[in-house]
């Protein structure tokens, strides 16, 4: 086997990855110091609830799609087939229910942190232990996602490491800390334009060297990488119909649903409508991601067949590899290898600068705001600045720290996956079951944790002994790993002769990552409505009015009304109408003694113009009424209003 092969940029390629770097910084400045130049707390973190549906579908799509997943989607399918394609099909529900279930409930409480929802349902120390849990997982998470492409991009094209990480640390750390979730966002579609132009010259250029689409399919179906429909229900099989395309709803879910750098994009939308559109616009343009990343795993399996830069030695790792055949593919065309490393690394930044926004607004709004109430804005926006700021060393720094964990890479991709489908269990015992209560919510959360940690760290500890046994390990360094989802993929493979079937124990830690969202979800919500039901539920009156979607009143729809009120299953969501109407009044978070919601003092001016309203509207029809009656039948008329 010979040593590993390093390729290297020309100035053109330098030129483009650098105009990528310049490019968004001078949309972070320009939104720095236009508008509302970022004074208020409102511009800074909500970017003034005024974007439209467009730039917010295209920014949910940029923070979908991190650098690792486009290095790790074309090597799983070159590796395994085109069967990760399936996972499209979780795209529909894990889309959808965001549309319609977590956005309205979100929206129409006028909330700025996700976690603000779980102090309205619950009680603080329920927002304070979600808070932290997300806080935990996006400081982990960053440091990878920034320090792994950069190792990768080193190895093969011997491009300065510690250079790449702190120009793109800095330059993301510059425009989010000056201009806000708007810069973010804006900067989110022009790096979502970079992705989609970098894969598809790779895509194109590729498909023309190895002979067309057509011969690529031919050479992918002869070797056996066309995958069919896998309807095998083995929770334990890594890639199925059913682990893909129901396990990944879960992981949609976690992802689309709860998560504090989506959930803000939503809330950044001018109407709810929008807000849902921007859902089911970000649907179409996903699914052409995960086909641009398949067909880029099709063309490089045309180009190498079974004889894998990987098997010749050439790299060290799949992740590598794609970016070998990059390499490959442009060395005769100067600027388009360029072009793809700026794809790469817009996915880094859109990620980071994400999770930069997100602490800074949790943070900010779940941590700080509840002891300072008295702070003024200016004070509260320089800080939100401040701390977008820190964070932003928080991440170089824990890019340091990846650089020296060396095999726990994988491990600390794995405590990110461990973490969401908790979260997303939690939201969903307080949106869907209106009786459970805070300790049921709190036990619930700590047993989903523990779950998902002994679950996760077993399978790593199992997957290494396996390897140390025989001796090698076939590995990629990074998982295919679809940004900020639940998603651990990890493609930690023993040698292909049969194994047994795993038993007890064993068979746990050999579930299908897959399916980790739904089964540490399953535990919050079942934990949870057990410890809710022995510690006494909570009644209808308790509840904040619009805390709860009445899923349950609508599946329970046979039931009579009496039985429905025991089980909570009444109480609807507030009107957006009138949610609208209110979007004028400054929302005033409901504070709560234990679990009873006190009524906010907007919510009695609100309803105090709704009665006048409603007796002004009566009165107006009472005397169109009288003007169109005849005397006889007016008189008749009045002694039925006095009886009344």
């Amino acid at each position: 086997m010979g040593g590993v092969v390093q390729m290297h940029f020309t100035t053109v390629d330098y030129v483009i990855f650098a105009l990528l770097l310049v490019a968004s910084t001078g949309i972070g400045l320009f939104h720095a110091f236009s508008g509302g130049r970022q004074r208020t707390t409102q511009e800074f973190l909500m970017a003034d609830r005024s974007m439209s549906c467009l730039p917010v579908s295209l920014s949910l799509l940029a923070t979908f799609q991190s650098a690792v997943a486009i290095l790790g989607a074309p090597s799983e399918v070159y590796t395994f087939g085109t069967q990760y394609w399936f996972l499209g099909c979780s795209y529909f529900l894990g889309l959808l229910i965001p549309a319609h279930v977590f956005i309205p409930v979100f929206y129409r409480l006028r909330l700025s942190s996700a976690y603000e929802y779980l102090e309205l349902r619950f009680n603080k120390t329920v927002r304070i232990c979600g808070t932290v849990t997300f806080i935990f997982q996006m400081v982990i998470y960053m440091g990878v996602v920034l320090y792994a492409p950069a190792l990768a991009l080193n190895a093969v094209t011997g491009i300065d490491l510690w250079g790449a990480v702190l120009a793109m640390g800095l330059v993301c750390t510059l425009y989010t800390a000056l201009g806000g979730l708007k810069a973010v966002i804006w900067t989110d579609v022009f790096q979502t334009v970079v992705m989609f132009a970098g894969q598809l010259a790779v895509i194109v250029v590729g498909a023309n060297q190895a002979g067309g689409i057509a011969e690529v399919w031919r050479k992918a179906t002869n070797g056996s990488r066309i995958a069919g429909l896998d309807l095998n229900p083995d929770p334990l099989e890594r890639h199925t119909f059913w682990t893909l395309g129901v396990g990944g709803v879960f992981l949609m879910l976690a992802l689309y649903g709860v998560n504090q750098a989506q959930v803000q994009r939503y809330l950044s939308s001018r109407t709810e409508k929008e807000a849902i559109m921007s859902c089911y616009i970000v649907f179409p343009c996903q699914q052409i991601v995960l086909c641009l990343g398949c067909m880029m795993g099709l063309v490089m399996f045309a180009r190498y067949g079974e004889d894998s830069p990987l098997d010749k030695g050439f790299v060290k790792s799949n992740d590598q590899m794609v970016l070998y055949f990059v390499m490959d593919v442009f060395k005769d065309l100067p600027g388009l290898a360029g072009l793809f490393v700026a794809c790469l690394f817009s996915g880094a930044l859109s990620t980071i600068s994400s999770a930069f926004n997100s602490l800074a607004t949790v943070t900010m709004e779940d941590l700080i705001k509840p002891h300072f109430p008295n702070m003024t804005e200016a004070k509260a926006t320089l800080l939100s600045k401040g701390l977008a700021l820190v964070y932003g060393l928080v991440c170089l720094a824990m890019a340091y720290v990846a650089s020296i964990m060396g095999s726990v890479l994988q491990a600390a991709f794995s405590i990110f996956g461990m973490i969401g489908g908790p979260l997303l269990g939690l939201f969903c015992l307080g949106l869907f079951f209106p009786w459970a209560n805070s300790t049921g919510a709190l036990v619930g959360l700590v047993a989903g944790l523990a779950m998902a940690f002994w679950i996760g760290i077993g399978s790593f500890l199992l997957r290494m002994s396996e390897a140390n046994a025989m001796g090698a390990l076939n590995t990629t360094n990074l998982p295919l790993f679809d940004n900020m989802t639940t998603a651990v993929m990890t493609t930690l493979v023993s040698a292909t002769t049969a194994k047994l079937r795993p038993t007890g124990v064993e068979a746990l830690y050999s579930l299908s990552y897959m399916w980790y969202s739904a089964h540490n979800s399953t535990v919050v919500v079942v934990v949870g409505l057990l410890v809710s039901l022995l510690t006494g539920p909570m009644k209808e009156k308790d509840l904040m009015p619009g805390t709860v979607f009445p899923v349950m009143g609508t599946l329970l729809f046979f039931l009579p009304e009496r039985y429905r009120e025991k089980l909570c299953c009444v109480t609807p969501l507030p009107n957006p109408h009138k949610a609208k109407e209110t979007q004028t009044l400054p929302y005033q978070r409901a504070k709560k003694d234990g679990n009873k919601a006190a009524q906010c003092k907007e919510d009695t001016v609100t309803e105090d113009k709704e009665t006048e309203s409603d007796r002004a509207q009566t009165e107006q029809e009472d005397l169109e009424i009288r003007m169109a009656l005849p005397s006889c039948q007016l008189t008749t008329h009045m002694v039925q209003e006095t009886a009344l």
